[in-house]
């Protein structure tokens, strides 16, 4: 069938473009606001052509086709239901409202919120981390006297970009997310808190430390600086309030950071490095492999919770305070126990639909795009899914065993292979083998119940 077929066949099975608000696309999934979702043909549309799975979240009608085809199908939606489609600001209105009021919980806000602080940074995480990566290739390769020679020293500068001003931007972000009017506050912030400055004022008898917290100190600052932005904004009279606010909110802001809260944000952030880098890269071989074991293991139910958000200033911060982050490499093995997981299900199934919907998802598996693979093979089968699990605690083991980190964060799979850092790529693809065949053997053992085609 042709992407506009499907498209046609997509509108008919979710009660005609009538019944449609808004078709959007993700990098995977098209992702329909429907004004009733009764008239879906649920069963139908999950066998149609071109579909790896159905989801309904948020709200909305979920359909997953993968990488590179959604945008196309959903194009042709767009096309079909034309302008013409009345959306209606009651419906849109009614459908918004809905949505926040299944998804307005403090933890589900708070850790939308961190999401989006990190997610604009990642083209930056991924672009700086690809040229750190070349360039400690590049160093493993020549040795010592590269890095002091020009092209050397360019190259780090370049993949040290947005690690030197990420403060800076993530205090901008963070002040956007949290409500600020003034958002460039949020980076004033983050620029003070690892201002070189510091290291030459003594505050009560402590000298105070540039950097001090990482980005967990800039986000609690920031978001103290929003309390105060807005509780001024209620009290303070508007001929007034282009003076009176921004110079409260920052210097009450700087000075409850420098006293309280960047030693908060310390602990918690040096805690955090201390356990993880400690747990992972210990010295002690057990140590490291049962953590390695469990944080695989457990990360794809924490997907599944959308609890893995708040693991985003986690890495960030490692890489800032370490230069690379031990913890990625481990959880991304869940992704790569799914390929093997799968094709163990792609070799043993003899329901030709589901032959094809796992051989389709390999690819952008292998590629660290998992969704596909998630929603249109080992979960909806139940035991591959758990078979994954356990693959990844094994990939996660080795992964640990041999301290592999990496050096920025925004791609999984086989490409985090340019992100490892130490010149640790080859033992990174031990783990990935590994990862590979223990969510195969796993399957294998574990089996799982062939629907009927």
């Amino acid at each position: 069938m042709s992407n506009k077929e499907i498209a046609q066949g997509l509108i008919n099975l979710v009660g005609g473009k009538e019944n449609i608000l808004t078709a959007q696309s993700c990098m995977t999934r098209c992702r329909l606001e429907l004004k009733d979702h009764s008239k879906v043909n649920m069963t139908a549309l999950e066998k149609s052509e071109g579909v790896l799975g159905v989801v309904e979240a948020e709200g909305q009608l979920q359909v997953i086709y993968g990488p590179g085809k959604v945008s196309k199908i959903t194009g042709e939606v767009k096309n079909i239901i034309g302008n013409s489609v009345a959306l209606g600001e009651d419906a849109v209105k009614a459908t918004k409202e809905k949505l926040k009021a299944k998804n307005d919980t403090k933890m589900k806000n708070i850790l939308k919120k961190l999401g989006s602080t990190f997610i604009p940074l990642i083209p930056l995480f991924v672009s700086c981390g690809l040229l750190l990566a070349i360039n400690n290739i590049a160093g493993v390769y020549f040795g010592d006297a590269y890095k002091l020679t020009t092209i050397g020293k360019i190259l780090n500068l370049l993949g040290s970009g947005v690690f030197t001003v990420l403060s800076v931007l993530v205090g901008v972000n963070a002040a956007k997310e949290f409500g600020s009017q003034m958002p460039m506050m949020g980076g004033v912030l983050g620029g003070i808190l690892t201002s070189p400055a510091l290291a030459g004022i003594t505050l009560f008898g402590t000298t105070l430390t540039p950097g001090r917290g990482g980005i967990i100190s800039v986000i609690l600052v920031v978001v103290l600086a929003c309390f105060i932005e807005k509780s001024l904004k209620k009290v303070v009279p508007d001929v007034l309030d282009l003076f009176v606010t921004p110079l409260v909110t920052l210097s009450v802001s700087v000075m409850v950071a420098l006293v309280i809260l960047q030693p908060i944000g310390g602990f918690i952030s040096d805690s955090i490095g201390k356990i993880v880098a400690q747990t992972l890269a210990s010295e002690s071989t057990l140590v490291s492999v049962f953590s390695g074991t469990i944080s695989g293991a457990l990360f794809l139910p924490l997907v599944m919770t959308g609890m893995h958000q708040a693991l985003i200033p986690i890495h960030a911060d490692l890489i800032s305070n370490f230069g690379f982050s031990v913890l990625l490499p481990v959880l991304a093995t869940s992704g790569m126990a799914q390929v093997g997981a799968t094709v163990a299900v792609y070799r043993k199934t003899k329901n030709a639909r589901l032959k094809k919907t796992a051989k389709n998802g390999l690819l952008p598996g292998i590629l660290g795009i998992g969704e596909p693979l998630i929603y249109g093979v080992t979960l909806p089968l139940g035991k591959p899914f758990t078979a994954a699990c356990l693959g990844a605690g094994a990939g996660g083991a080795v992964m640990a065993l041999f301290k592999v980190g990496a050096v920025a964060i925004g791609v999984s799979g086989l490409p985090l292979a340019l992100l490892v850092a130490d010149g640790k790529m080859f033992v990174f693809l031990i783990g990935v083998v590994v990862s590979y065949f223990a969510g195969y053997i796993f399957t294998e053992i574990m089996g799982f119940e062939d629907p009927v085609e």
